[in-house]
């Protein structure tokens, strides 16, 4: 018996990307442990990777190519071999691109990965292939490009640097769900007796965490923003000196704050006018107040702007003037850290339509689309209006491929499956897009059965297609090195004792971005953005729907997006039936008791529930926490069932929160 450790990352969409120590015992992953130097996760990954190995060494693992024997959605495959599998996929590929052109090719990818050689090398592919594009806008885009429209590319606060902050809100955030590493700051930040306050539709994670929980109607934070900066206005706590030099048409905004009264925000968001004054009162005194902006909030019609508005409210006390103030929960990098044009290159870009992965079901059921390949993905569990999804993904004469490690709901539904690797078991750079920090972990062991990497995938499939290009003949851990010697922004003065570490298997804090570079070259920030169709910041309202109760996706504990069901021995037990939040208010008014089977519906599909009944939900809210495989629900769908495929007003992205039901008992 041999045993040896290797440094890894965790590879998920997590603003962490936490590193640990894996336990290789003859070559297969046994155990992981904590880095206790890691510069945002010494404690350990968090309990869905704490036993990282259960999910690499699942007993229902894809482990060789597989090609559909039966109905499509049965999960009925023979194994084949690679050159049998990747014959035939070109084949199809050629003989589609010779009749209806490169263009009727579509693919999907998301966040199964989030690295830059196994995530974008399948961009590059597809661009080289002249196939369909993908607009990836299914997470946070929305309050991207509302932060983006008001301070540019200057980097947010770095979630280690709150702790220099002397109050904080947490707003639309479920921290110990998505940014589990700042627990820790957040409790050392209670203990020294400053306040957090939280702001949410649904609290059942942060409400313990929290000094008090403020409920929010679904998309109405915007409304909250604008009457506290009222507020701030009325009581002369707005730094005024600060907005006139810094802020580009503050006079212009401060006189629209007029008609943003709390009485006003009460009628619209729900939060009681005098919870309105005292928050405003407590932040405007604070010396270095911080907001924690999660992404729920922005997954609206008016999420872009309700961003701006947020991103204003950071500003309007001149809290990012003082170490810890500000914001944080947006780009704190001020930059990328690493040439994308070395994973994704440019020459192979041309102008080709595209489908937005927000209304990915539409697409392929369009039967100009004849084939369709799956990577780092679960479409039909994972993106808006499921049932559009799964009508295109049954589609007899769409041609689909999935690299997957485990039978997902999409898998179910493919013509080819080949079988993928996790992150052990493959070399790549890891970029936190929450924290100033790079990672990098190479190959700790061989993958099991006839599993092949993403980049070794698609460098079989350039192969077959004929692509000569010298970038399909490089090794990944050729482009791994490429990515570390050219590294870029701020990383770019890290030292080579720094680089050295990373190339080794490790983990490192890049500089902070400067919060105040906007100052040192003498330009304004935006409140008033002349570029935008909605120049001055204002109320919006979401779009909503006609049934009574705005239905809301919350992150779950023991799951992340799609991933992690093939955990039946620990995490999928732990987190119990798929349930739906009430307020006591809503679920007496429907004769609604917590355990109750109950479905909600709209009209795009009714979905079966398990009531939970609680005052940590907001009046008028019904809150799915998690997403479920479909066969794990009772109704066989999950959520995003009832999610519409509209976008956003900024970035064309997910409006997944922004949707209606009515909810009724199961008979």
């Amino acid at each position: 018996m041999t045993i040896r450790s290797g440094y890894t990352v965790c590879p998920y969409d997590c603003p962490s990307t936490c590193g640990f120590y894996a336990e290789i015992e003859d070559g297969r992953l046994k155990a992981v442990r904590p880095d206790p130097d890691h510069p945002v996760s010494p404690g350990g990954p968090c309990r869905k990777m704490v036993h990282y190995e259960r999910s690499v060494n699942a007993p229902d693992r894809i482990l060789y190519p597989m090609k559909r024997t039966g109905a499509k959605g049965t999960g009925a495959f023979e194994m084949i071999s690679w050159e049998e599998a990747v014959r035939e996929i070109t084949s199809r590929w050629k003989d589609i691109i010779r009749e209806s052109g490169s263009e009727a090719i579509a693919w999907c990818n998301y966040s199964g990965v989030m690295t830059p050689v196994q995530r974008q090398c399948g961009w590059a592919f597809f661009n080289r292939l002249g196939s369909r594009g993908l607009v990836r806008t299914l997470c946070a885009n929305a309050k991207g490009a509302g932060y983006q429209s008001v301070m540019g590319s200057i980097g947010c606060l770095d979630p280690r640097e709150v702790k220099d902050s002397d109050f904080l809100i947490v707003w639309s955030s479920n921290v110990p769900a998505t940014r589990n590493p700042m627990m820790r700051e957040l409790r050392e930040f209670r203990k020294q007796g400053k306040r957090i306050v939280t702001v949410e539709v649904c609290g059942i994670d942060m409400a313990r965490y929290s000094d008090e929980l403020l409920l929010v109607r679904p998309g109405t934070d915007g409304a909250l923003a604008l009457s506290m900066m009222h507020v701030l206005e009325r009581e002369d706590l707005a730094d005024r000196e600060y907005l006139r030099t810094w802020a580009h048409g503050y006079e212009v905004f401060r006189e629209s704050l007029s008609a943003y009264t709390p009485e006003w925000a009460e009628e619209i968001c729900g939060v009681p006018a005098a919870s309105i004054e005292a928050l405003a009162l407590e932040y405007g005194r604070a010396k270095a107040p911080a907001i924690l902006l999660g992404s729920g909030f922005s997954r609206y019609a008016n999420g872009g702007m309700t961003a701006r508005i947020i991103t204003v409210l950071s500003q309007y006390t001149g809290a990012w003037k003082q170490p810890g103030g500000g914001l944080c929960g947006c780009n704190p990098t001020g930059g990328s850290y690493l040439n994308g044009a070395l994973t994704d290159p440019p020459e192979f870009h041309g102008k080709h339509p595209s489908i937005n992965i927000n209304q990915l079901g539409q697409g392929i059921c369009d039967p100009s689309v004849r084939s369709f390949y799956v990577y780092g993905s679960n479409p039909a569990n994972s993106v808006s209006d499921t049932c559009a999804v799964l009508r295109g993904l049954s589609r007899e004469d769409l041609f689909t491929v999935v690299h997957e490690r485990v039978m997902t709901d999409t898998a179910r539904y493919a013509d080819i499956i080949l079988p993928a690797t996790y992150s052990v078991e493959q070399t790549d750079v890891y970029t936190a897009y929450g924290y100033c920090t790079l990672s990098a972990a190479p190959k700790l062991i061989d993958p099991p059965g006839e599993c092949r990497t993403d980049w070794q995938t698609f460098q079989a499939l350039a192969e077959a297609m004929g692509f000569e290009d010298l970038f399909f003949r490089q090794t990944e851990e050729e482009l791994f090195e490429k990515l570390l010697s050219g590294m870029k922004g701020n990383a770019a003065a890290l030292p080579e004792e720094a680089r050295e570490s990373l190339r080794k298997g490790g983990a490192v804090t890049v500089p902070y971005a400067d919060h105040l570079r906007f100052m040192k070259e003498g330009k304004q920030w935006n409140i008033v953005n002349e570029s935008m169709e909605e120049p001055v910041p204002r109320w919006m309202p979401p779009a909503g729907g006609p049934e009574p109760l705005r239905l809301i996706s919350v992150p779950g504990l023991w799951s992340l997006n799609s991933v992690f069901h093939e955990r039946t021995e620990d995490l999928i037990p732990a987190r119990g039936p798929m349930i739906l939040c009430l307020h006591p208010d809503d679920a007496a008014e429907r004769g609604i008791a917590t355990g109750d089977d109950i479905e909600a519906f709209n009209d795009l599909a009714c979905v079966r529930f398990t009531a939970f009944v609680t005052d940590l939900t907001a009046k008028g809210a019904a809150a799915a926490p998690g997403v479920y495989a479909h066969s794990l629900t009772k109704s066989g769908l999950g959520v995003n069932a009832l999610q519409h495929a509209r976008l956003t007003d900024l970035a064309e992205a997910t409006t997944m929160n922004d949707n209606t039901v009515e909810v009724r008992k199961y008979s």
